[in-house]
């Protein structure tokens, strides 16, 4: 049928079989007035993407067409639209829907809305699934499609929507700037975005790595110090220093917790974005009390952050480090098997939707 009645998609059909993607159609939820239809023109691929195909997370609704970080143009706004008009440059990020109506959405919470709609795997109201970006076109609620700054490319842009946001929302509420100590632990798709936004902010930055051939990198994207998690005994000369640390790996569940635990400075927080398959290891509560320090997470961000983090990557020139793949059935595999393996530097972007799909 095509566009509006069907959107098109590359599509993991089942989770035995996660690296297969298949080219088909698929039919988007009814278009509301507040609205945007979105002729996709990149998006990035996530650790989330493979988490949720190959069943790392637990089960989800199949047939699915993954991406979370979307960027394309505006072809279609709903009547009561005032945030975008038709021919905008626009972005969307992990989340595609909320009530927009209880206490956390009326408090710029809307991230954590109980009936908040991912933007991928998650049932609407009328039971449609919801589908990604690795797709000719996305359907989203004009709450959580963003207008994106002239002067931050579409292969970038994308990324800064989970990854960069993920990141930058626990540092903006934590208030990282020029009074703070902040240590980023793991280098790779979120981290070194966590690196970029820290430095930006002001603060004096810190990279803690299991993986020394990341020192390089670390330090070009505004890591002061370098510390591998390698080494025996690493954590004993930085014990109460850091006011926060921002832990993206997704092997928290191999960490020696109390060990990173014992390099904040009093009161530090370890705050954790990297999510892990498997559980995170017991640990005793005594673990707190040598300096007073606390444990976090948190789900992506706000709109409001959204649209300050765009702006000072505007502003700062934040590039990130992204490795560029034509969107197709082996391109979707070759950048998802990447991420699996870690085998990218550090995130790709999937590129030439209008090749892939020339008649939309």
């Amino acid at each position: 049928m095509g566009y509006p009645d069907t959107f098109e998609g590359f599509m993991v059909l089942n989770q035995k079989e996660w690296e297969k993607f298949k080219r088909q159609e698929f039919k988007p939820k009814p278009f509301e007035d507040r609205d945007v239809d979105i002729q996709i023109d990149a998006c990035g691929v996530c650790g989330s993407d493979v988490h949720t195909i190959d069943g790392g997370w637990g089960d989800a609704p199949m047939p699915l067409c993954v991406g979370h970080e979307v960027i394309g143009k505006a072809i279609k706004v709903g009547d009561k639209v005032t945030t975008v008009k038709v021919g905008d440059r626009v972005g969307v990020g992990a989340q595609i829907k909320a009530c927009l109506e209880c206490k956390n959405c009326k408090s710029d919470n809307e991230n954590y809305c109980p009936q908040q709609v991912d933007t991928y795997g998650a049932p609407y109201p009328d039971g449609t699934i919801s589908q990604g970006g690795f797709s000719s076109h996305i359907r989203a609620h004009e709450y959580f499609t963003f207008k994106i700054p002239d002067a931050i490319p579409s292969y970038e842009a994308a990324l800064m929507l989970c990854a960069g946001i993920t990141t930058y929302s626990p540092m903006l509420r934590a208030g990282v700037g020029p009074s703070k100590k902040v240590a980023v632990v793991g280098i790779g798709g979120l981290g070194h975005f966590g690196l970029l936004w820290a430095s930006a902010m002001g603060a004096e930055v810190y990279a803690i790595s299991h993986s020394p051939d990341k020192e390089e990198e670390a330090r070009s994207l505004g890591a002061k110090e370098f510390i591998s998690s390698k080494e025996q005994d690493w954590h004993k000369p930085w014990a109460f220093t850091f006011n926060f640390m921002l832990n993206t790996a997704d092997a928290t569940d191999k960490f020696d917790l109390p060990a990173y635990m014992s390099t904040l400075a009093v009161n530090g927080e370890m705050h954790h974005v990297g999510l892990p398959d498997n559980d995170m290891p017991p640990f005793a509560a005594q673990a707190f009390t040598p300096n007073g320090c606390k444990m976090g997470g948190s789900h992506i961000g706000s709109r409001p952050e959204m649209i300050k983090m765009l702006d000072l990557a505007a502003e700062k020139k934040i590039k990130p480090m992204i490795e560029t793949i034509p969107i197709s059935e082996t391109g979707c595999r070759d950048a998802t098997r990447n991420v699996k393996h870690n085998n990218v530097r550090f995130r790709h972007t999937l590129i030439d939707y209008d090749k892939a799909f020339p008649n939309r």
